[in-house]
Order: structure tokens, then sequence, then C-alpha cells
């Protein structure tokens, strides 16, 4: 079983950062692949990023790519999703997820945690 906390996001300037963190209680933490989501009001959950156990393995959406960067530090049960270069459709409410399986995926239907969501919000 894993627990999953967001933390980190806020009201930002676009061409501003943040970075989210997934805080994770639970003893398979360190054996799960991790992966953050968004949902945009009137809009379905979209993939954004994800990454293997052992961090070895990252995916980005088309969206993000070159923008937003992965991580996760298995010491500390705590992912991380930096966002650089925010701009206005990145105004969303993030989850962080996790999955039984170690390898990274990109469908949000194969995780088995959520975390409760955190609203980041880009000004243009």
């Amino acid at each position: 079983q894993v627990q999953l906390v967001e933390s980190g996001g806020g009201l930002v300037q676009a061409g501003g950062s943040l970075r989210l963190s997934c805080a994770a209680s639970g003893r398979t933490f360190s054996t799960s692949a991790m992966g953050w989501f968004r949902q945009a009001p009137g809009k379905e959950r979209e993939f954004v990023a994800t990454i293997s156990w052992n961090g070895v393995n990252t995916y980005y959406a088309d969206s993000v790519k070159g923008r937003f960067t992965i991580s996760r530090d298995n010491a500390k049960r705590t992912g991380y999703l930096q966002m650089d270069g925010l701009k206005a459709e990145d105004t969303a409410v993030y989850y962080c997820a996790a999955r039984n399986t170690g390898g990274a995926g990109t469908r949000s239907s194969t995780y088995d945690y959520w975390g409760q969501g955190t609203q980041v919000t880009v000004s243009s």
C-alpha cells in the first residue's frame, strides 16, 4: 500500500518555474513506478510524465517535453516534477500516482495509488 501527498503548487507567472513534490508512505514506493498527471477544468485527466522505479527510464508528454523534469529520491520516498518555462495552458490540478509495477507507464488506468492533487495556476 502506498499513500501519496503532493505539495508545491501555486500561482506563477508565465515563464516561471515550480517544483512539485510527492511524498510517499509505504515500503513499496522504492519498487513502484511513478507518474504525474494533470486535469484542467472541463478536460479529462492527461499524462504528464512518468519515471521507472530506479529512475532510469523517463517519458514525457509532448506538450511538456524539454520544459518539465521528473525525478525521484527513493531514500526520501519522494518524487518530484520540476516545471520550467510554464505556460498558461499548464494550469491544472496536478496529481502524482504510483503503481505496483516498476516500469514507467503513461496510462492513468494502470496506476494503483493517487494523491489528492495540487493546484498549479499560470498567469499570462
